[in-house]
């Protein structure tokens, strides 16, 4: 997914702002749900039950600059039965700026509490981890 750098999202230095980061990752992660058939909105509807961040780890290793175009690289790398991690990286030029990871966890929107990703959602996460593999 590519992201076009505008004024909006640098800061006074003229870089990237580090929050913008968790925002272009939402957007990431929201085209690879829905690459995968799975839109926010559906496995909602359907399921009753949403995704949220419980824990990320950001790596800020060169700047990003008005009018650069990054590559946004999304993919899960570990499959649980609630939960699962994400890798995420921003890339310029063929080289990696910003590198994150991402854990995820289903939970109920009645309650707000951890359960099962549905059946279908982690057989689809897996047959996506078994052909990136």
């Amino acid at each position: 997914m590519d992201i076009r750098i505008y004024y909006e999202n640098t800061d006074a230095g003229g870089i990237v702002y580090h929050a913008n980061y968790l925002n272009f990752a939402e957007r990431g992660r929201t085209e690879f749900l829905r690459y995968t058939g799975f839109e926010n909105s559906k496995i909602h509807k359907n399921h009753g039950v949403i995704f949220v961040v419980r824990h990320i780890e950001i790596d800020y290793l060169k700047p990003a600059l008005l009018d650069d175009v990054l590559q946004l690289e999304t993919t899960i790398i570990e499959l649980k039965n609630s939960s699962f991690i994400m890798h995420q990286c921003a890339v310029r030029d063929g080289r990696v700026i910003t590198d994150m990871h991402v854990v995820l966890v289903c939970v109920d929107t009645k309650s707000y509490k951890p359960v099962r990703l549905p059946e279908n959602v982690k057989e689809a996460f897996q047959a996506y981890l078994e052909n990136v593999e």
